[in-house]
C-alpha cells in the first residue's frame, strides 16, 4: 500500500482506529528490532571474520600447491595469500555495507 492510499483510508477511519493502528505498527517494528541483539552483533562479527579468513587460507593453500608444482623466483604462497586477503576484505566490506543499508532503511521507516 502506498502513502496516498494510507492517507485516504486513515481520513475515513475513526480516531480510535487510527490510534490502535499506529500502536500496532509501532509494536510490530519493535518486534522486528528485537532480533538485533548482542548475539546478532557477535554473529555478524564472526561471519565477517570467516569471510576474510577463508579466502586468505584458501589463497595460501593454493600458493603452497603452486610453489610445489611451479617453482619461480617469487613466492606463490605469499602472492595468493595477499590475493585471498584482498578478496576476503572486499567480501567483508560487502557484508558491512549491506547491513548498514538495511539499518538505515529501518531507521528511515521508523522515523516516518
Amino acid at each position: 500500500m502506498n502513502d496516498r492510499s494510507k492517507e485516504k483510508s486513515s481520513e475515513g477511519e475513526p480516531p480510535l482506529a487510527r490510534q490502535v493502528g499506529s500502536k500496532a505498527e509501532r509494536k510490530l517494528r519493535a518486534q522486528r528490532n528485537e532480533s538485533r541483539t548482542v548475539w546478532l552483533g557477535l554473529g555478524m562479527m564472526g561471519l565477517i571474520g570467516w569471510s576474510v579468513a577463508i579466502p586468505t587460507v584458501l589463497g595460501a593453500a593454493l600458493g603452497l600447491w603452486l610453489d610445489n608444482h611451479y617453482p619461480v623466483s617469487f613466492s606463490w604462497t605469499l602472492t595468493m595469500m595477499i590475493t585471498g586477503l584482498f578478496i576476503g576484505c572486499l567480501n567483508a566490506w560487502h557484508w558491512v555495507a549491506r547491513e548498514r543499508k538495511e539499518m538505515q532503511e529501518e531507521q528511515e521507516d521508523n522515523n516516518e
